[in-house]
C-alpha cells in the first residue's frame, strides 16, 4: 500500500528538499506547526521510509564546471538491454529513465565542455539499436528539489 502523505507533510518534504539542514524550528514556523510536531512528522516521514536519507548537493559551477544536457532516446526495443549496458559504462550518464511518450529514454549527460558532449552523441548515437536522438543542453536550474 503506498504511504499518504497530507498538505503538511508535502510542505515538509519540499522544504527539507530545499534545505535538508534546515532548523527544524524554521519548518515549523514555516508550515504553521508547533516545533515538537515537526520533529514527530519528520521521525514519521523516515520511519515509514518517505525520507530515505541526508546528503550533500554539490554546487556544480564551483565543484566540477560542466555542460549538462537531457538527451531523449528512440530505440529498437529488442536492443535495449544493449543501450542499457553501454551507457553504464559512461561516467558521463548521470541519469537514466525509461519514460512514455515520443522517446523510449530519457538521460541526463555531464561534458567538461560542448566538444565533449558532441563526441558523447555521436557515441551514443553509434549504439546498436538506436534511431534518434534528441538534446536540450541545460543551461540554468530554476528549481532543484531531486534526490541527492
Amino acid at each position: 500500500m503506498k504511504p499518504t502523505l497530507d498538505d503538511i507533510d508535502n510542505k515538509i518534504l519540499a522544504l527539507l528538499m530545499d534545505d535538508a539542514r534546515m532548523p527544524t524550528s524554521t519548518i515549523a514556523k514555516r508550515v504553521d506547526i508547533a516545533r515538537t510536531t515537526a520533529i514527530a512528522r519528520i521521525s514519521n516521514l523516515e520511519k515509514r521510509g518517505i525520507i530515505a536519507g541526508y546528503g550533500v548537493r554539490l554546487n556544480q559551477e564551483l565543484y566540477q564546471p560542466a555542460v549538462r544536457a537531457y538527451v531523449g532516446v528512440v530505440m529498437d526495443p529488442r536492443k535495449a538491454t544493449n543501450l542499457v549496458k553501454v551507457l553504464q559504462k559512461m561516467p558521463e550518464v548521470e541519469t537514466l529513465c525509461a519514460v512514455s511518450g515520443p522517446v523510449d529514454y530519457m538521460l541526463t549527460l555531464r561534458c567538461q565542455s560542448t566538444g565533449a558532449l558532441d563526441r558523447l552523441l555521436d557515441q551514443i548515437g553509434a549504439i546498436e539499436g538506436v534511431r534518434q536522438t534528441s538534446t536540450s543542453i541545460i543551461l540554468t536550474k530554476r528549481i532543484d528539489r531531486g534526490a541527492i
